[in-house]
């Protein structure tokens, strides 16, 4: 038996507002025909289908598309909910999926069994635990006037609690097949890149790679976008995402996992490189070196590169925004499209309007990078930490 494990496709991303819908088809075509040509048995997507709580009706297009040739496929497909996924959307057509030997899990259920998906085929037999991202109401009670500190311990107790309860019901009653734990979280020790949103549960409330155990014979895991190893001995896998989503992932080398099974046991994960269509390049320096380093690109790719410049100049002055402006309208090379852009000057930030660099999109500064530089233009404050912690929950209870 053949399993495939990917995660974090995030349908409907935009890259500073560019779509990225042609690279995930070219992913999508890619994985249907490896899925026929190496037989693969069994589909596991460890949650982040969507990028969005609410996808447009472009997103919904492609994933239902996707589910449309799947189903033609001899191989079973297990889906489960990430951060980012609203678990009302994915579980609406859940039953009508399961006619397709399509399992969707949205969310954490009640009973653990309803988590527990058993595949046999060609005398082998699986069971895989698909659990998706455990909101906090899943794994602990908040109380009212708890501090910051207390609410991470809890969160890292009731993981470490859920995932125990998981491996348990495992051996109650599944104990002779091979155990496959998915799961959506930050494990600690993990690379991460700007793009994984910063939330408690992703972020502060990181667990211990052992958390696990070593009942699990694989753990097939999702949320950080660069694929990694958290433990060989354990097999716990960061699969990462298929495409690069934000540009300090334009190095990674993205990858799919395929696990094989002979003899009811694990006896190879073999990390197979994905195809590359586009690339995302950076260029620094002062104005004329980003304009000759632009000029000088020959890169040709199956899709646009797109790029960010970082202008660094020595003084203000109204010419050299109006050359920025100008070099960033332009588009100088046909072969890369500017997304991201930022002009910076070494002249000393004088108040709000100044705390971020010239050109930098609204767009692109998250609402925890806002507030911490509001912070910092506020000397006289203390215990900074703290309104931090609380500005973090704020996000967390807005989904922002």
């Amino acid at each position: 038996m053949k399993i495939l494990h990917t995660s974090d496709w995030h349908i409907g991303k935009q890259l500073h507002k560019y779509d990225l819908s042609e690279d995930l088809e070219l992913f999508f075509t890619w994985l249907i025909t490896y899925i026929k040509t190496e037989n693969i048995d069994v589909l596991m997507v460890s949650g982040d289908i969507f990028d969005q709580a609410n996808p447009s009706q472009s997103a919904y297009k492609q994933y239902y598309d996707l589910l449309k040739n799947l189903i033609t496929l001899d191989c079973k497909i297990i889906l489960t909910g990430g951060n980012h996924d609203s678990a009302t959307v994915l579980n609406a057509p859940a039953e009508l999926l399961k006619a397709f030997d399509i399992s969707v899990i949205g969310g954490a259920t009640e009973a653990l069994s309803d988590m527990f998906v058993s595949v046999e085929k060609a005398n082998e037999k699986l069971v895989v635990a698909a659990i998706p991202f455990l909101k906090d109401r899943d794994i602990r009670k908040s109380a009212a006037g708890e501090s910051y500190a207390t609410k991470i311990e809890q969160i890292k107790s009731g993981l470490r609690t859920y995932f125990s309860n998981v491996t348990t019901y495992y051996s109650q009653h599944h104990a002779d097949q091979v155990f496959i734990l998915m799961g959506h979280l930050y494990v600690q020790g993990s690379e991460l890149s700007e793009s994984e949103r910063d939330i408690q549960i992703g972020n502060q409330a990181g667990v211990e790679a052992n958390m696990f155990g070593e009942i699990p014979h694989y753990v097939a895991l999702g949320h950080i976008h660069k694929p990694q190893v958290i433990s060989e001995a354990l097999n716990i896998h960061y699969c990462g995402s298929p495409i690069p989503l934000s540009f300090s992932e334009k190095e990674d080398h993205k990858q799919i996992n395929v696990i094989t099974v002979e003899d009811n046991k694990i006896v190879n994960v073999d990390i197979v490189p994905l195809p590359k269509h586009r690339n995302l390049v950076t260029f620094e320096g002062c104005l004329q070196e980003v304009e000759d380093k632009l000029n000088a690109y020959l890169e040709v790719t199956t899709l646009t590169s797109l790029a960010e410049i970082i202008v660094n100049e020595e003084h203000e002055s109204l010419e050299k925004r109006q050359a920025f402006d100008e070099l960033t309208n332009s588009q100088p090379n046909a072969n890369i499209e500017i997304v991201k852009s930022r002009l910076n000057f070494k002249s000393k930030i004088r108040g709000a309007s100044d705390a971020f660099a010239v050109g930098t999109d609204v767009a692109d500064v998250t609402p925890m990078q806002m507030f911490e530089k509001k912070l910092e233009l506020q000397s006289d404050l203390e215990n900074t930490e703290e309104l931090k912690n609380a500005f973090r929950e704020i996000l967390e209870e807005l989904k922002l």
